[in-house]
């Protein structure tokens, strides 16, 4: 069997990071009537590159066939909303945003953040692939464009004069297959003076609280500081600025600029977040060896409290169908016979089932109505927003149950969240 290349250098990946066995695509939501229907499991197989030290995935599925169609829509968390919302106030007041800044958003899902910047007047285009998705931003006044972006939509774009003083992408390089390409799209799409911001979840987060779950087929690459400034430098892209932001489990948020806009300075931020991988390990193949192991023992330690409090003949319902959620219960083998159902907010959700696993989708008012003994909490990023809504399950003595980066139960009101 041919090894897979590293998107990045090309180099042979030969190196395992994490090897998470056989999963189904975890934004794949079944429907009742396709439940007869097979699945399809792909490896969930990351390397690391031994070159640039970029962990990624092979792909096994085309962004056609993921993302056309796709069921997550950002507007449903409150949390990130309130992100998306200080977000654009940070920036406005950072670079003087005003009506002459041409804003663009790379995947731009449903207007979720583009709303903040249309509504101070500021002229913006939403880039995304999924029709379904982007036909709610443009109910609410969003241009947005449904396709892929790459060289040949930047292209498309510069010939119509669209260029972007301001270009961002949050939680989008992951699930791009064709880096290089989408990289040197960007570089021709910002104007001579403008800028790119892009979050993205951090990989020392990742290793460090053993966030195995954030690996799923949608995420092709996994990012350090280290490997994305390689992937920029390399199509004449310059980090001028990052910070650390506590989404997702904790990520980082670039700024980049042309290699030659003398207008950005580089700030210290940069140097301390690369002095903090490389005294992690991050800079060398040898800082990435442990993950595996520690990854395994979530899974042991899931599985034995799910048995445990079944053999208590004590009820778990999980709360949230995320894509992440998918990941771990699936590498943990667990099904309708240790967790009950899941709830979830979103409407686009409810009713389907989950892929693999099969679990059922329900409002989060079933969670009231069944009085379940554990909550098992799978969007743990939300945990506090989570924790807030379900402060009533202590009405009846439950508790809940946080899975990474160790096995945690607390009751409402405690104080341990």
């Amino acid at each position: 069997m041919t090894s897979p290349v590293c998107r990045s250098c090309w180099t042979p990946l030969t190196e395992t990071f994490c090897d998470l066995g056989l999963s189904p695509m975890a934004n794949s939501y079944v429907a009742p009537e396709d439940l007869d229907r097979p699945e399809v499991f792909y490896p969930l197989h990351a390397y690391i590159c031994t070159e640039c030290l970029l962990v990624q995935l092979g792909e096994f599925e085309t962004p056609e066939a993921i993302f056309s169609d796709y069921a997550y829509f950002s507007s449903y968390s409150t949390s990130w909303l309130e992100h998306a919302r200080t977000y654009v106030e940070h920036v406005t007041r950072r670079f003087d945003i005003d009506s002459s800044t041409r804003v663009v958003e790379i995947a731009s899902n449903d207007g979720y953040l583009l709303q903040y910047f249309a509504r101070n007047g500021v002229p913006v285009l939403g880039i995304e692939p999924a029709a379904n998705v982007a036909e709610v931003a443009r109910d609410h006044g969003i241009e947005t464009r449904v396709e892929f972006f790459g060289t040949k939509l930047a292209e498309k774009l510069v010939d119509e004069g669209r260029f972007a003083d301001h270009l961002i992408g949050n939680n989008v390089l992951a699930h791009v297959p064709d880096l290089n390409d989408f990289v040197a799209g960007m570089k021709l799409l910002i104007a001579a003076d403008g800028r790119i911001t892009m979050e993205f979840p951090h990989l020392l987060r990742l290793i460090g609280e053993t966030q195995f779950d954030t690996i799923y087929h949608e995420h092709f690459s996994y990012f350090s500081l280290h490997s994305v400034t390689r992937v920029f430098a390399r199509h004449g892209l310059r980090l001028f600025d990052v910070e650390q932001v506590p989404t997702h489990g904790g990520s980082l948020r670039i700024y980049a600029c042309h290699e030659d806009a003398n207008r950005y300075a580089p700030s210290q931020r940069l140097e301390a977040v690369a002095r903090s991988e490389s005294d992690f390990g991050l800079d060398r193949p040898a800082g990435y060896r442990d993950f595996a192991p520690a990854v395994e023992r979530v899974k042991r330690d899931l599985l034995s409290f799910l048995i445990s409090a079944r053999d208590r003949g004590e009820r778990v319902i999980a709360y949230g169908a995320p894509a992440k959620g998918n990941t771990l219960l699936n590498y943990c083998g667990v099904g309708p016979e240790l967790i009950e159902c899941t709830v979830d907010r979103s409407p686009h959700k409810q009713g389907r089932h989950l892929p693999g696993t099969r679990l059922p989708i329900k409002a989060p008012e079933y969670i009231r109505q069944a009085k379940p003994d554990h909550v098992l909490i799978l969007p743990w990023n939300l945990r506090d927003e989570i924790v807030r809504d379900l402060e009533y399950i202590g009405e009846w003595d439950a508790q809940f149950v946080i899975p990474i980066p160790d096995l945690e139960t607390f009751s409402p009101g405690s104080g341990d969240q």
